[in-house]
């Protein structure tokens, strides 16, 4: 452990818990905050993909933010970004002047929400990436970490020794972290945003409720070359934004590129090859009769497509950058939820894009402005 600090990490799912263990174990002092502490055990297992156990003791488990937060040096938030508003609400009052609140993952508006709510002197971190591919075993006690990534990028806003965090981190997470120059380098990512509603599209596009599924189908292990075909379109309009803002391809690199591949075939088989995908199954749910239909409530839907494909739609749109792959997915969004996204290839002005919080003109345009300042 480099320097005595204490996280909390907020939210209980696979990634917090991983986290957790993997913090705990280390000699980090771990806190809690979770809707169902009750739930929550004094210390967190963690098993790898090699079978090495990391076991850690648990400091505090708490649903109430000011048992946790005041004493809490970084605030690590572990939840979808539809949590978002209403945490940094829920631990604003309790935080101290010094403490860094940060996600996992920022393509769904971490930095946009937390200067709205926070301010613009809060500080601030954001991994590009998550950190790990991760399930949970046993809610409240262990959690499979099922992939590391080769290395991490990792954001700031004011944060003036952000070098001695990307150290903590680097230590605290066992991967090598790159820090990047600014949110933007975050917040845009070609990951989960253009990945899960490409597969979405293709998977349930032609979709027909008299024809339920026999069983769940599996999200990469039965991966098309029509989704390849689709998700190389859709980055293919997301480098033409990055290119367009100055962002390096070095930061955010293609899908290809990222992939190791050359063409949708060799994408495909890349997908489907990755050992950390396999048995993840499309979002789906049972039907009374043990046949299975699609889950428009999972996270898939709710969060990569109206939060982290809309800012990228945003993004675009600001930069005068086509989409039109981009927004077939988000024309067939519409038709499924009776959300009003788009009007024509613009975003629309109505009540459902209003509600979109990542959306915030204001921010955004103060974002853009300190880039390559």
């Amino acid at each position: 452990m480099i320097e005595e600090k204490t996280i909390c990490i907020c939210g209980g799912g696979s990634l917090g818990s991983v986290i957790a263990g993997i913090a705990a174990s280390g000699g980090y002092r771990v806190n809690i905050l979770t809707r169902r502490p009750e739930k929550w055990g004094d210390e967190m297992t963690v098993i790898d993909p090699d079978g090495k156990i990391f076991a850690g003791h648990l400091n505090k488990v708490s649903d109430k933010a000011g048992e946790v937060i005041p004493e809490s040096d970084i605030i690590f938030f572990c939840l979808p970004g539809t949590a978002l508003y209403d945490e940094l609400l829920k631990i604003k009052p309790h935080l101290s002047a010094s403490a860094i609140v940060g996600s996992v993952f920022s393509s769904t508006g971490f930095f946009i929400t937390g200067i709205d709510v926070l301010g613009e002197d809060a500080r601030l971190f954001g991994f590009q990436r998550v950190p790990y591919i991760s399930r949970l075993k046993d809610y409240g006690h262990s959690a499979y970490l099922l992939g590391y990534k080769k290395s991490l990028n990792i954001a700031y806003w004011n944060v003036s020794d952000a070098p001695l965090y990307t150290s903590l981190f680097e230590d605290m997470l066992h991967t090598r972290i790159v820090g990047l120059s600014h949110p933007l380098e975050a917040m845009l990512t070609n990951s989960n945003p253009i990945l899960h509603p490409a597969r979405l599209y293709t998977l349930f596009r032609d979709f027909n409720p008299e024809h339920p599924f026999v069983a769940p189908p599996l999200f990469y292990e039965d991966w098309t070359d029509e989704s390849s075909e689709i998700l190389m379109a859709c980055d293919n309009e997301f480098q033409s934004l990055v290119k367009s803002i100055g962002i390096k391809q070095s930061v955010i690199p293609s899908l290809l590129d990222y992939y190791e591949s050359v063409d949708a075939a060799s994408l495909t088989r890349k997908i489907r090859s990755i050992v950390a995908f396999k048995g993840i199954y499309a979002p789906t749910k049972p039907t009374s009769d043990g046949m299975y239909v699609p889950d428009y409530d999972n996270r898939y839907f709710q969060e990569d497509i109206p939060l982290g494909m809309m800012l990228i739609k945003y993004m675009a749109q600001i930069n005068h950058i086509p989409t039109p792959t981009i927004d077939m997915i988000l024309h067939w969004y519409e038709g499924l939820t009776g959300k009003h996204l788009l009007s024509g290839a613009e975003i629309a002005e109505s009540e459902d894009t209003a509600a979109i919080r990542c959306l915030n003109g204001p921010v955004i345009t103060k974002l853009i402005s300190t880039f390559n300042v």
